[in-house]
């Protein structure tokens, strides 16, 4: 990429990634008013805006972000039962009992949602400085070469990785498949809260 595509694409990754940590935390604060006021009105107005924001805010905003496939994908395999939640709050009143499996299942997808969104972040403003080993590897190999690089045979920056960003790094990658694989295992699918009478 040229550097002016670049910094655009990285401008709209931002922005729109941004306004997607916004909308999750939204959702999350629906979906916890939702699952705990006593007001069967609240409730009902809590899932049918979990259901707009979730269609009309999150997937277009995940989809155009760009660079976070596995969230859109797991947001797409949720989005079956936002929307069966949400029609069943415009139809009828919700108890405090009524499909509390799926109403805690959403909750802690939303709590999961951010916590990937805010690793992805974290990754991108703490990554590594400096070239990576292969990066170093083929400068040595051109400067070897006699390459007219402009680098000197003491130039460039091949400076190591602290030790620190490459632990924390695979700590929050560790956290963001486990959080993948919860979300996509133990009948979390579409279709696996089915309502069973309640």
């Amino acid at each position: 990429m040229t550097p002016r595509l670049r910094k655009f694409a990285l401008t709209v990754h931002v922005t729109f990634s941004v306004g997607w940590h916004g909308a999750v935390a939204g959702f999350l604060a629906l979906a916890v008013a939702g699952l705990n006021s006593p007001d069967a009105q609240m409730v009902r107005a809590a899932y049918l805006a979990m259901g707009l924001t979730a269609w009309l805010v999150i997937l277009p905003l995940s989809l155009a972000s760009l660079l976070t496939v596995l969230a859109t994908i797991v947001l797409l395999l949720k989005m079956e039962l936002i929307s069966y939640l949400a029609s069943v709050a415009a139809e009828t009143t919700l108890s405090s009992v009524d499909l509390t499996g799926l109403r805690i299942s959403l909750m802690a997808h939303a709590s999961g949602g951010l916590l990937v969104l805010l690793a992805i972040t974290t990754l991108a403003v703490y990554k590594p400085q400096g070239m990576t080993r292969y990066g170093a590897r083929k400068q040595h190999e051109l400067v070897g070469t006699g390459d007219d690089t402009g680098v000197g045979p003491g130039g460039g920056s091949t400076t190591i990785t602290p030790r620190w960003v490459k632990v924390f790094g695979i700590i929050v990658i560790v956290l963001v498949l486990l959080v993948g694989i919860m979300m996509l295992s133990g009948g979390h699918g579409p279709g696996a809260h089915a309502p069973s009478g309640g």
